[in-house]
């Protein structure tokens, strides 16, 4: 019985430190913060399809991702579908966050970009496990879908269907 007691702690420890949210769940309400500061949420976009995606600016799935979006949401914008892709920069100096909004926004217009210092946004949808990770949300707010990484097969085809080519940017 001792032993069942002092194991339990340690299992329901492991359990917290992984959990992470399930499509169904109400997400955190929190998007990070703009170039110019302001903060963008959740709520905010309540009547919106959400697809949040976490990225960095030296992971090169990441970059390759962010045209396919880009297109996406050009593609709803076009169409008058209530659709926004948030791109957060997940762990980076701000001063790196600002550089590649600048470079980016005119080649992926439409994106909103937001900033993610210390990864504590993306903790909930699993990027203790790598990134880029893409979560879709409900029009209600509420998790459509979360996934972790993105394949360079899946990548080349969802490329070549959308017509576009990798970001000619880099940053490292």
């Amino acid at each position: 019985m001792r032993r069942i007691a002092a194991v339990l702690p340690g299992l329901l420890f492991c359990l917290v430190v992984h959990a992470h949210v399930q499509p169904g769940d109400t997400p955190p309400d929190a998007l990070g913060t703009t170039q110019e500061g302001k903060e963008v949420t959740v709520s905010s976009l309540r009547g919106k399809v959400v697809v949040v995606s976490l990225w960095a600016t030296w992971c090169g799935y990441c970059m390759k991702e962010m045209p396919v979006l880009a297109k996406f949401q050009s593609l709803a914008t076009q169409r008058g579908l209530p659709l926004q892709v948030v791109s957060i920069n997940y762990r980076e100096d701000r001063h790196v966050f600002v550089n590649t909004v600048r470079v980016l926004r005119p080649l992926l217009p439409g994106l909103l970009m937001t900033w993610d210092r210390d990864g504590t946004l993306g903790k909930p949808y699993g990027t203790a496990r790598g990134i880029p990770v893409m979560v879709m949300l409900h029009r209600d707010g509420t998790i459509a879908h979360v996934h972790v990484g993105y394949g360079e097969d899946m990548l080349d085809r969802d490329q070549r269907a959308a017509g576009l080519e990798a970001v000619p940017f880099r940053h490292r």
